[in-house]
């Protein structure tokens, strides 16, 4: 019988009060002893303020070591107010998970704590993870719930500016400079926005399109998310509980605006990043903007961050006979819609989610579609396979402890659960995947079989979630071809090696984007691009690359992902601004 959760808290919290001792007497011995030798501490802002993970009990006793003085943390308990504790299985492995909570030098604190369940009772329980996160600054907490603002104090003088003056003002920049420049206005920038608007913190979002949500309202038409409504949210205001289970991108764009406009955001649209340098001795940067109207303007932030996708430069491969082509050639993201090609000839060289689902929305429009396959991909029906990763969703935590929870999760158990997740979803999607194969399709499951979310983290794609285009491949609706079955491109379609020809008049390039340094050397310099080094991925660390965090370039930021890890980890990008604005750290 599994003990309740008054018992797995009094459990936890003996633990963490042999921890808070150690940590306080400085004994590494002390603090190896309470953690498995393959156990794992990952850190957000708390202790180093970095995001870190240090795998192996010897190195996270040494480096508690070095940054408990500084830290100074304490008041280690489970937290009455979250999710209690429980048992549960991560990883594959089942063990006890407890919230806690905690205090720093620097503010309030939160982590999540485990224990593998099948602990010796003879032994005292070591932890198997450990989470650590710096939740708020104190002194400067976020302005929310009982620190929202007032708003206009009510008196007899009503000749003063309203509310909707002052924000036309507050958005005009007339007189100032913003504090933090955001570029790009889809979930990262908006969420990062957000969080700094909740600390005090100016910032100015910029976005080349003309309306906010256009990044998504300015896609192929068919075009919804691929994972549930109930991941997804914006910081500070969920999507409404009447929504659909999986968004459709003009309703996305529409929240986009609303979202703007409810938690007041200053965004200038039409307005493209020209780019700009920073200048070390005044610690800020001076940055060229192109308005809708052709005029420029400079501004000087101390901050600026990309919060353009996981990339934002259409990769265009060489492929030479191309120009042989007489029909339209485009990238993916310039395709909006397969009407115009009604009854026309296409061909779309990709086999991604871009690549599938255009190909499925020229069929549906009535064109003669040919998939061209140039790598092995990965394939996941939409249900249930692709929905795996996020269970912790729908288990009954609230979402700032799924948050929580999704946080402390280090890189190696990480790829442990997405290998047993993509194992479990070959085996849902095996009827599928043969007749795929039986068609010439050819299948990956990504490095080590950990699965489409280790792709996306990595590359940024490889994958397609299965909403109907696979079947149209195995019914032979939509035709498949490999690209090296291709000889050359010709004016009117594509020359097959083996001697037949394939008419076309559209060649859509499914082909993906460019990493961000390659727009990092295009806005800022070649020089700035080799200081930061490479962004996203996981490098020898257990991180991914340059994101959410410093980077080696002072004042530049890099925020994207998914809307999950934006919600998450824009507040812990945001409280590093804050602390750098606020002169608590340099």
């Amino acid at each position: 019988m599994q003990a309740g959760s008054d018992t797995l808290a009094a459990i936890a919290n003996h633990w963490l009060a042999r921890f808070e001792h150690a940590l306080g007497s400085g004994d590494d011995a002390a603090l190896a002893a309470l953690f498995r030798a393959d156990g794992h501490w990952r850190d957000v802002l708390a202790f180093s303020g970095r995001i870190r993970t240090v795998s192996a009990a010897p190195a996270i006793a040494a480096q508690l070591g070095l940054e408990a003085p500084l830290a100074r943390a304490s008041g280690f308990r489970t937290d009455p107010e979250r999710s209690a504790p429980r048992h549960t299985t991560r990883a594959g492995s089942k063990c006890i998970e407890a919230i806690f909570r905690f205090e720093t030098a620097a503010g309030r604190g939160s982590g999540v704590l485990r224990f593998l369940a099948d602990t010796d009772d003879n032994d005292p329980p070591r932890a198997w993870t450990l989470l650590t996160t710096l939740e708020e600054l104190r002194g400067h907490e976020e302005r929310i719930g009982s620190r929202r603002p007032t708003g206009q104090s009510y008196s007899r003088d009503f000749s003063g500016p309203n509310w909707l003056d002052l924000r036309k003002a507050a958005a005009a920049y007339t007189d100032r400079d913003p504090q933090v420049l955001i570029v790009g206005g889809g979930q990262a920038g908006l969420s990062i926005a957000a969080r700094l608007k909740a600390l005090g913190i100016d910032a100015l979002i910029v976005d080349r399109w003309p309306r906010v949500g256009d990044n998504w309202r300015r896609r192929y038409h068919a075009l919804t998310l691929h994972n549930q409504v109930h991941v997804n949210h914006l910081p500070y205001l969920p999507f409404p509980p009447t929504w659909p289970v999986y968004i459709p991108k003009d309703m996305l764009a529409s929240w986009f605006e609303a979202y703007v406009e409810a938690l007041e955001l200053n965004c200038w649209t039409g307005t493209e990043f020209m780019g700009g340098h920073y200048e070390e001795r005044e610690r800020r940067w001076r940055v060229r903007l192109r308005r809708a109207d052709g005029s420029e303007r400079e501004l000087q932030p101390r901050h600026v961050v990309l919060a353009t996708g996981v990339s934002g430069i259409a990769n265009m491969p060489e492929m030479p006979s191309l120009a042989n082509f007489r029909g339209t050639v485009l990238h993916s993201s310039a395709y909006t819609d397969g009407e115009p090609w009604r009854g026309k000839r296409a061909l779309v060289i990709g086999t991604g989610n871009s690549g599938h689902d255009i190909a499925q929305d020229l069929h549906s429009s009535g064109a003669s579609v040919t998939l061209v396959q140039r790598s092995p991909t990965l394939i996941v029906n939409i249900e249930p396979s692709a929905q795996l990763g996020y269970e912790l969703y729908s288990e009954g935590p609230p979402l700032e402890d799924c948050d929580l929870i999704t946080a402390s999760v280090p890189l190696a158990l990480a790829r442990k659960a997405h290998q047993l997740a993509t194992a479990h979803a070959r085996e849902l999607d095996r009827p599928l995947l043969e007749q795929l194969e039986r068609k010439g399709f050819r299948l990956d499951f990504g490095e080590e079989d950990t699965g489409w979310q280790f792709k996306y983290l990595t590359r940024g794609g490889g994958y397609y979630f299965n909403v109907g285009c696979s079947d149209l491949v195995v019914e032979g609706k939509v035709r498949l071809l490999q690209f090296a079955d291709i000889a050359r491109f010709v004016s009117d379609g594509a020359q097959l090696a083996r001697g037949e020809k394939l008419p076309a008049d559209l060649v859509v390039l499914a082909t993906g984007y460019q990493g961000q340094e390659a727009l990092v050397a295009k806005l800022f310099g070649e020089h700035i691009a080799r200081r930061v080094g490479p962004v996203w991925g996981f490098g020898e660390g257990q991180e991914l690359r340059n994101m959410f965090q410093r980077t080696p370039q002072p004042g530049l930021w890099f925020i994207a992902g998914s809307f999950a890890q934006c919600r998450i980890y824009s507040k812990y990008l945001a409280l590093q601004i804050k602390a750098l604005e606020a002169g608590l750290i340099r």
